[in-house]
C-alpha cells in the first residue's frame, strides 16, 4: 500500500504548495463580484480593445492566482459585464505572468525559459484574441452570458430565499428592521460587503472543490506510478527540424492535459521533459496548458456550457501551440536556446516542509477562516430572523 500513501502525500503536498494561491484567487473572484459594479466592469472591460486587454493582462499578472482560481475570477469578470477577450486575457496572465512561476522556472530551468515564457504569454493572448475574432461564432458569447444570468438568478434565489420571505410575513416596518439587521450587524456597509465576499468565496469553493480535489489526487497518482520514460515516448526527439518543432508544440499541451498538474506545479514536469529531449517550444506550450487540464475543462463546461467550452478549449489549444512555435523560432534565430547536453532533470516530488509557502498558507488559512465566520454568522442571523418572523 506504499504507493497509495505516497499518492495521497503528493496530493496533500501539492495542495500545501498552492493553498495560499487558491484562497487569494477565490478572494479576488469574490471582490470582483461585490466591490466592482457591473457598470464599472462594463466601462473598463465591457469592450474588447487594446487598452482593455492590456489592463486586464496587467491586473492578471498582479493577481497571482492558481489555475482553478483564475478560471473562477475570469468567470466572475464576465458575469460582472467584462467582454470575453479581456476576461480570458486576465485568466492567462494570472497563471503565466506571475512572479512565483518565473522564480520557480528560473531556479529549475534558467533565465532563457523565463524570458520565453513571458514573451510567449503575450503572444498567446494576442493569438487567442485573433482566433476568437476570426472563428468564434457570434452567438457563443451571448450563450455564455445567458447561462451565467440563469446561474446567478438561481444562486440569488437560493441564498436570499429566507431573507425575502421574512419581511413579507412581518408587520409593517419589519422589513426595514430585517434589512438593518442583515447589513448593519457586523459593522455597517463595508462589513456587509465583506460578508457578501465571504458568500461568494464559499459559493466558488462549493462549486469547484470536487474538481480541485480530483486534480490533486490524479496528479499525485501520476507522480507516484507513471515512469518518467513514459512521458518521453510522447514526443519526437529526432527527424526533420520543422516536423519535430511542430509535433513537440502540439504534444506539449496534450501532456499537460493528462498530467493534471496546474499552475506553478507543472514547472518540475517541464524540467523533466526538457531533460529528456522535448523541444524548447514544446516546453513553452506545455507550461501554458495548465488551463487545459481535465478538471478545468469540466469547469469550463459547467460555467459556459458544453458548446462554448469546446470552442474556448480549441482556441486555447491552437493559441498555445502557435505561441510555442513562434517562441522557438525567435529564440533559435537569436541564439538564446541552451545548447549542448541537457542538465539532469530538476524535478522533485512535492514535500510538506516549513518554508515561506507555509507562512503564506498560514496567513491564507486565517483569512479563509475569517471569511467562513462571516458567511456562517450571516447565514445564522438570516435563519434566526426567518424563524422569528
Amino acid at each position: 500500500m506504499d504507493w497509495l500513501w505516497l499518492t495521497l502525500y503528493h496530493a496533500l503536498a501539492m495542495l500545501w504548495a498552492t493553498f495560499w494561491a487558491l484562497v487569494l484567487g477565490f478572494t479576488i473572484s469574490g471582490v470582483l463580484q461585490v466591490f466592482v459594479s457591473k457598470e464599472q466592469m462594463s466601462r473598463v472591460f465591457g469592450r474588447t480593445s487594446l487598452k482593455s486587454v492590456a489592463i486586464a493582462t496587467g491586473l492578471g499578472a498582479a493577481s497571482s492566482s492558481c489555475s482553478y482560481a483564475a478560471v473562477a475570477a475570469a468567470r466572475s469578470a464576465i458575469q460582472q459585464g467584462a467582454a470575453l477577450v479581456p476576461a480570458l486575457a486576465f485568466m492567462f496572465a494570472s497563471t503565466n505572468l506571475v512572479i512565483e512561476l518565473g522564480a520557480v522556472l528560473w531556479v529549475l530551468m534558467g533565465w532563457p525559459f523565463v524570458l520565453a515564457e513571458i514573451i510567449g504569454a503575450f503572444l498567446l493572448i494576442m493569438f487567442m484574441w485573433l482566433l476568437i475574432r476570426l472563428f468564434l461564432p457570434k452567438n457563443v458569447e451571448t450563450e455564455i452570458r445567458t447561462r451565467m444570468a440563469k446561474q446567478e438568478a438561481q444562486l440569488h434565489c437560493h441564498s436570499n430565499h429566507s431573507s425575502v420571505e421574512a419581511p413579507a410575513k412581518s408587520q409593517p416596518g419589519g422589513g426595514h428592521e430585517h434589512a438593518h439587521h442583515s447589513s448593519g450587524a457586523g459593522g455597517g456597509q463595508k462589513n456587509g460587503r465583506w460578508t457578501r465576499v465571504a458568500h461568494a468565496f464559499v459559493a466558488d469553493w462549493s462549486m469547484l472543490w470536487k474538481e480541485i480535489l480530483g486534480g490533486f489526487l490524479i496528479a499525485g497518482f501520476l507522480a507516484t506510478l507513471v515512469p518518467h520514460d513514459w512521458w518521453e515516448a510522447l514526443f519526437l526527439k529526432n527527424g526533420a527540424v520543422v516536423v519535430r518543432l511542430i509535433e513537440n508544440a502540439l504534444v506539449g499541451p496534450i501532456i499537460a492535459v493528462i498530467s493534471f498538474v496546474c499552475s506553478v506545479g507543472n514547472i518540475p514536469l517541464a524540467s523533466l521533459l526538457w531533460a529528456h529531449g522535448i523541444s524548447f517550444g514544446g516546453v513553452i506550450s506545455f507550461i501554458y496548458a495548465d488551463l487545459l487540464v481535465i478538471p478545468i475543462l469540466v469547469i469550463y463546461a459547467k460555467y459556459y456550457g458544453v458548446r462554448a467550452a469546446a470552442w474556448i478549449t480549441g482556441i486555447f489549444y491552437v493559441a498555445m501551440v502557435l505561441a510555442g512555435i513562434i517562441v522557438d523560432l525567435v529564440f533559435t534565430a537569436l541564439g538564446l536556446i541552451p545548447q549542448g547536453s541537457r542538465p539532469p532533470s530538476a524535478i522533485e516530488h512535492a514535500h510538506i516542509i516549513w518554508n515561506y509557502t507555509s507562512w503564506l498558507d498560514l496567513i491564507a488559512l486565517i483569512f479563509a477562516v475569517w471569511l467562513l465566520i462571516l458567511h456562517f454568522r450571516s447565514r445564522g442571523e438570516r435563519n434566526r430572523a426567518h424563524a422569528c418572523h
